[in-house]
């Protein structure tokens, strides 16, 4: 499968089972096209029907570099991983991760959470150190060789919490000699309680953390008000602002991490304000929500969110190109590399390889199934209960989605996400066509940014 499409001057074909990726010129690209449409077509017709712009000469030599990639399995390459799927199936269960919902509480009242203010749709609560020790146990005992292992401390809001995620830190190290095993800590924070110990702590222990803003101080505002109705803009700006200052010092990783809703379509704004304001790690998600609420991305927002990243693409480069770059997390694609192919077929691994741990410590799939009892897994104390719904974690793939075996961004989405799934049509194995329509756009903007900067360093 070959997917080709021209922007900004720049002529990209991507090979999908391949993953190769061509910037060509337009004799090679339309030859490609032809191609793609008939592969057994004979090269006296397809140089015959390219008229006079180009000579036969030319045409004959852009057809042996297009024979030179096929035969170097760099384009028309073969789905070999379709049949590798039933394979993948038989794998035996290895939990890697766990979600620990260290609050079940919150400071903020962002209008779109969908764990209801942190609540979850149940009750508050916090995690207890003995339910958290159960967790990380749990997790040692179901890794197999698995020898890194990671660990998020999620909410609602977790700093409200905070002396247990530092029992937990402390218990999780010490098991890591005696099990062979490394645990890799991280967190997810809207900066209410963030204060200097704290941000020492995170600093030594936490491999990542996530802060949570939304962009422009009029957009966060309007979505993440504290309870008694307030902007919380300025309450975190200037601690997510040192904070992210002393992460860059010590080389670590962080992520400023914003939502983006009907009410900003513009976000590309709210991704350069972060920029301008020193953050050079950047993730702004589009909202996912029922259709009905007044926040919800709608199908006739998508033209407009795609021009958003078409403007955020060219200034990416700009930026890159004056010194003065930034990452953004859904444009971040590794073209020599990139995950395995366990993972680019399964996705996430939610309900198999990663779950989520309540405050009282029942299991589930992921934290968007939480309070979901449908979806109820077991708990840290017995462990997984329910095999049938592993099961059905563990045989979703790209191929049991039947909208995704034809889409060209397959392997970089690896079917979205199952609880989106679930949430819009009730089945975990279906996508959301809107997920579907930005993820596709954003993986052609990705590859744009890679051909214009590879173009640039030439």
């Amino acid at each position: 499968m070959v997917h080709q499409y021209r922007k900004d001057g720049y002529n990209i074909v991507l090979d999908v089972d391949s993953g190769s990726v061509h910037v060509v010129d337009g004799l090679v690209y339309d030859l490609i096209g032809k191609l793609n449409g008939n592969p057994a077509i004979e090269d006296s017709d397809l140089i015959s029907g390219l008229g006079e712009e180009y000579s036969p000469d030319e045409a004959a030599e852009a057809l042996d570099e297009i024979r030179a990639l096929q035969e170097s399995g760099q384009l028309f390459t073969r789905d070999v991983y379709r049949g590798a799927v039933t394979d993948f199936r038989k794998r035996p269960v290895v939990v890697k991760a766990l979600c620990l919902h260290i609050a079940h509480d919150c400071n903020l009242a962002c209008q779109y959470c969908f764990a209801g203010e942190g609540e979850y749709h149940g009750r508050r609560a916090l995690m207890s150190f003995e339910t958290g020790k159960k967790a990380l146990d749990f997790l040692v005992a179901n890794s197999g060789n698995r020898r890194n292992l990671e660990v998020d401390f999620f909410g609602g809001e977790p700093l409200m919490n905070f002396g247990v995620v530092r029992e937990l830190v402390a218990y999780g190290r010490s098991l890591e000699e005696a099990h062979d095993k490394h645990f890799r800590f991280t967190l997810t924070t809207n900066g209410v309680l963030l204060n200097d110990s704290i941000m020492d702590f995170c600093n030594r222990e936490m491999d990542n953390v996530v802060l949570s803003l939304d962009g422009r101080r009029e957009v966060h505002d309007r979505m993440r008000p504290t309870r008694n109705g307030k902007g919380s803009y300025d309450l975190v700006l200037p601690k997510f602002q040192e904070f992210a200052r002393r992460r860059k010092a010590l080389g670590k990783q962080y992520y400023i991490r914003g939502t983006f809703t009907h009410y900003n379509l513009d976000f590309s704004r709210d991704v350069l304000h972060f920029a301008d304001l020193g953050f050079d790690q950047i993730s702004i998600e589009p909202v996912v929500a029922p259709p009905d609420a007044p926040y919800a991305i709608q199908p006739g927002d998508l033209d407009t969110i795609k021009e958003q990243y078409d403007i955020l693409a060219r200034e990416m480069i700009r930026r890159e190109k004056e010194g003065r770059g930034f990452t953004f997390f859904h444009f971040m694609i590794d073209l020599t590399g990139g995950p395995c192919v366990y993972k680019r077929l399964s996705g996430c691994g939610s309900g198999t390889e990663y779950l989520a741990v309540t405050p009282w410590g029942d299991l589930y799939p992921c934290h968007q199934f939480v309070g979901n009892e449908a979806f109820l897994l077991g708990n840290v104390t017995e462990g997984v209960k329910r095999e049938d719904i592993v099961g059905t974690f563990k045989a979703c793939n790209v191929y049991s989605r039947k909208e995704c075996p034809d889409c060209f961004a397959r392997y970089y989405c690896s079917g979205g996400c199952a609880a989106n799934s679930y949430n819009f049509h009730g089945r975990i194995d279906s996508v959301y066509e809107i997920g579907c329509e930005l993820e596709r756009k954003r993986v052609e903007s990705a590859l744009l940014i890679k051909a214009a900067l590879a173009e640039y360093l030439q």
